[in-house]
C-alpha cells in the first residue's frame, strides 16, 4: 500500500477556526465526493470531482491543483489511523503483526479507492514510458516504507542496516492493497484466509531475519573469544 506524500493544497483560511468555514465546508465536499467515485472504482479528475460535487472547477484547483494532489488526500482519508499507528512492544513480531491488526481491515474497507489510487500510478508510469506524462505531477507512494520500519524499529540494532532495509523491503510485498489483489482477486481468499496468510508471511520474514542474526553472532563469537 505505498502511497503518495504530496501536500494537497491547503484554503487561504485553514486555521485553528477555519476548519468550520465555508472552504473547509468545502474541501469537505469534494473529498466525500472524491471518495464517493473511487469507492465505486473511478479514478477522477479534479474537473470530474468539481461537477460531481457542484463546484466550480476554478474553486475545485485552488484547493486541489492537480489529480495526484486531489487522490493523495482521499488515500490519506481513507488511510485514517494507520498514519498513526504506534506500538508499545518491544517484539518486532509483535509489532508487525499490531500493525497488520490495524491496517487491513481499513485497507479491505477502502479497497476500491487504494486500487483506484493504484491504477493513475500504474497509468503515470506508463505515460512517463511513453513520454507523453508531460507536467503532470507525478502521484508517488511511500507511506508503508515508514510504517514498516516503524514496526521492526527493536532490530535496528541487531542488523546491519542493509539487512534492516531489506526486511522492511520484504515485509512491504506482504503489506498493502497489493496484498489483496494477489490473494483475494489471485487467489480467491475470503478476507480471514487473507489475513492469515499475510500475518503468516509476515512474522516468517520477521523470524527469518531474528535467526540469520543470532547465527551470524554465534559464528562470530568464537573468534571474539580467541582474539
Amino acid at each position: 500500500m505505498n502511497v503518495s506524500r504530496q501536500p494537497a493544497a491547503v484554503p487561504d483560511d485553514a486555521g485553528s477556526g477555519a476548519a468550520r468555514g465555508p472552504r473547509a465546508r468545502t474541501r469537505r465536499l469534494m473529498l466525500e465526493t472524491a471518495t464517493r467515485l473511487m469507492q465505486a472504482g473511478a479514478t477522477p479528475s479534479v474537473s470530474e470531482v468539481a461537477e460531481a460535487a457542484e463546484v466550480s472547477r476554478a474553486t475545485a484547483y485552488r484547493y486541489f491543483p492537480s489529480q495526484a494532489a486531489l487522490v493523495q488526500a482521499v488515500v490519506d482519508e481513507g488511510l485514517g489511523p494507520i498514519l498513526t499507528w504506534k506500538s508499545a512492544s518491544a517484539d518486532p513480531e509483535r509489532r508487525v503483526a499490531e500493525l497488520f491488526d490495524t491496517a487491513m481491515p481499513r485497507i479491505e474497507a477502502f479497497e476500491a479507492t487504494f486500487k483506484a489510487a493504484l491504477k493513475l500510478s500504474l497509468d503515470q508510469w506508463a505515460r512517463r514510458q511513453a513520454g507523453t506524462l508531460g507536467g503532470e505531477p507525478a502521484f508517488t507512494r511511500g507511506h508503508r516504507v515508514d510504517l514498516l520500519k516503524d514496526a521492526i524499529a527493536p532490530l535496528k540494532s541487531r542488523l546491519p542496516p542493509r539487512e534492516f532495509k531489506r526486511l522492511a523491503q520484504a515485509l512491504s510485498l506482504t503489506f498493502g492493497v497489493e496484498v489483496l489483489i494477489v490473494l483475494k482477486d489471485i487467489w480467491g481468499l475470503d478476507s480471514r484466509k487473507m489475513m492469515s496468510v499475510a500475518q503468516w508471511a509476515a512474522g516468517a520474514l520477521v523470524r527469518a531475519a531474528v535467526m540469520e542474526s543470532m547465527t551470524r553472532g554465534d559464528r562470530s563469537a568464537p573468534a571474539t573469544a580467541t582474539e
